[in-house]
Formats: C-alpha cells, structure tokens, sequence
C-alpha cells in the first residue's frame, strides 16, 4: 500500500491559484507571458494535462478582473485601480428612489399577447373585384414578331451618338 501511495501523482491545486503562484515567483516587471507562466508550472507540478486548460483559466481571470492583459503578459490587478468598464456609453445613473413607495415592474418588450376574452373582431369588407386595377404587377401585352424589331430596318443613320460637329473655320484676311 505504501508503494501505492508513493507513486500517484500529487494532486495539483485549482488553476487560479496556480497561476497567481507563478506570476508571483516569476515577478517580471512586464508581466509574465503564457508561455512562461506554463513552464514554471509544469517545472514545479510536473506535466499538465491539457495546455488549453491554461488558457481558458487565464481568460476567466482576465474578464473577471484578477489578471490584467497588457501587451501579451499577465499581471495581478492592481487593487487600488478602478474597475474597467465596459465598451459603450455608460448607463445613466438612476434616481434615488423615496422609502415606500412600490416599484412597479418594467413593461415587457414585443407585441401583447391577444385577449382570450375579447369578442372577435368583424373581419374587413372585401372589395368588390371590379373596382379599380387588379392587384400586382400588369401583365405583359404581347406584340406582333414584324414589329417587334423596328430598328432592324435600315434609316440610313448609324446607331450611337452623332459624332461632335465640329464648326467651319473661315479665313479672315487682316488688310493694314
């Protein structure tokens, strides 16, 4: 049984306090990258089993605040520095609202639902189908096949734009 015992692996403890650990002992003035932070662990715990467990853990830390990401490197947060915000305006600050009185809850987003006990309503009167244009786009009105080419017959006149006219010059003699 003592043999056992002697060969389990230690048991490692939970990733944030790995990783706080190893920022403290490496303390880089920058930071200390992932990279580092995972060679320092595995040389003192022995080999991890899954690298990307690492990284999940250092992204936790960061969004909730305990790391700050600068430039590739992990830092511990100062606890003095305000909370980072959010991107987007900030909300407005809400009034302060008076001692007993009853809040009443915000009106729900969408369209009301329908009244199961309302009378149902009178449906609309149809128009009468021989008022006015049908409905849609008009239907196309088929032509003749002579007629369907005009320009195919020859005017005497290219297709295009005319060229530029270009104006006479006339000579204009200068008698001294």
């Amino acid at each position: 049984m003592a043999t056992e015992e002697v060969n389990k692996p230690q048991s490692l403890p939970p990733y944030p306090e790995l990783i706080l650990k190893a920022i403290e002992a490496l303390s880089e003035p920058s930071g200390s990258s992932k990279s580092a932070i995972s060679k320092y662990i595995e040389a003192i715990y022995g080999e991890l089993t899954d690298s990307t467990v690492l990284g999940n853990e250092l992204n936790k830390m960061k969004e909730s605040g305990e790391l700050v990401f600068n430039k590739n490197n992990y830092m511990k947060a100062d606890p003095s520095a305000p909370p980072k915000r959010g991107r987007g305006r900030p909300p407005k600050p809400k009034a302060p609202v008076p001692p007993g009185t009853v809040v009443s809850p915000p009106r729900p987003r969408g369209r009301p639902p329908k009244d199961p006990n309302a009378p149902p309503k009178s449906p609309k009167p149809k128009p009468t189908p021989g008022s006015g244009r049908p409905r849609g786009r008009p239907k196309k009105i088929p032509r003749s096949p002579t007629a369907a080419y005009p320009a195919a017959v020859s005017s005497g006149r290219p297709r295009g734009r005319p060229p530029k006219v270009k104006p006479q010059l006339t000579e204009v003699s200068v008698e001294s």
